[in-house]
């Protein structure tokens, strides 16, 4: 069954204007590197096309992940146990999220995401596949703590992060994250996280630079949305989709590049491009074991368990909410 409502939790102007999407894009756009975070892609539209890019043979992330969903189902149950409330964080997928509820017998379901239209339907699928189960969307930016539904507040959580989402961040802001997931879970929660893995450069570049330019597409609509919410007026002809590997980051990162020298307005505020210049709209870490420990306990997780697919480029791990220590 469906909750009757979704609670909203995302902050917007008399004209509908999500007041923190305006303003990173402002403050992104004033920058010498300009940047924007990759968060803001998933209008309805940047959504629609991210599952479509899950879909691509180039893209293998979620094809190794499900596999790990399906093959682990039996560990997740006796691991996880039955009776919690799975909180997940971003919208869940069709196939993905409903691998996971069918292991482990929840008790209630709130999926958090900021993309309202996107979340209420991906909600209301999950909850005509398990017609018994509580669903509790909540429209809510999850990269700060969120105030979970009074349904939800007696049960034991299980935080559900897939798609190796955190590999978007950099080091400081995951860590940020991690905490204020801990925050809104409890102590004693678990979280389930999908985690990229090194491999090929030559296979990492091609997940993110798609042959049929569905990559380049999902890119470029983070510059449609801007035009179309904040009053834009950025040359879309003239931004190209790049996809780079950075050795010092250990990531992939995606830029929008100015074909041209270009001047545009976002909100009334004037920006310039020289040719050459690129807008950085996402970073996708990769990790190794050891660096997903660090960070996982750097966010206040301690790591319980770890599978990887068959070729092992990708890592499904599950973590338990630490007690605060006052001393090693």
């Amino acid at each position: 069954m469906t909750a009757n409502r979704s609670l909203k939790l995302v902050e917007r102007d008399e004209d509908g204007v999500d007041l923190a999407f305006r303003a990173d894009v402002l403050a992104g756009l004033a920058e010498p590197q300009k940047a924007i975070p990759a968060r803001w892609f998933y209008d309805d539209a940047g959504s629609r096309l991210f599952e479509d890019i899950t879909q691509l043979p180039e893209y293998y992330l979620t094809r190794a992940e499900t596999e790990i969903l399906k093959a682990r189902g039996a560990e997740f149950a006796t691991l996880i146990g039955p009776g919690r409330a799975v909180v997940e964080f971003g919208s869940g997928s069709s196939l993905k999220t409903p691998l996971l509820l069918s292991a482990i017998a929840p008790a209630a379901y709130v999926p958090l995401d900021i993309a309202g239209n996107f979340l209420r339907a991906s909600a209301a699928d999950l909850a005509a596949k398990f017609p018994g189960l509580p669903v509790y969307p909540v429209e809510a930016d999850f990269m700060r703590r969120v105030e979970l539904p009074q349904e939800v507040a007696a049960m034991p959580k299980l935080g559900f992060f897939p798609g190796s989402t955190i590999g978007n961040m950099v080091a400081r802001t995951a860590v940020d994250l991690l905490r204020s997931m801990r925050t809104t879970l409890g102590t004693g929660a678990q979280l389930l996280i999908g985690m990229d893995l090194i491999k090929d450069i030559a296979v990492l570049k091609a997940a993110y630079d798609d042959a049929a330019g569905v990559t380049a597409a999902f890119n470029r609509n983070l510059a449609v949305r801007i035009n179309r919410e904040l009053g834009g007026d950025i040359p879309l002809g003239s931004l190209r989709h790049e996809a780079r590997w950075s050795e010092t980051h250990a990531r992939i990162e995606m830029h929008l590049v100015a074909e041209d020298d270009l001047a545009f307005t976002v909100s009334g505020e004037a920006f310039t491009m020289r040719k050459g210049a690129s807008i950085h709209t996402e970073n996708s870490h990769k990790f190794t074991p050891a660096s997903i420990n660090l960070l996982l306990l750097a966010g206040g997780w301690e790591p319980l368990a770890r599978w990887h697919d068959r070729a092992e480029q990708f890592g499904v791990i599950l973590a338990e909410a630490r007690l605060p220590r006052s001393a090693p």
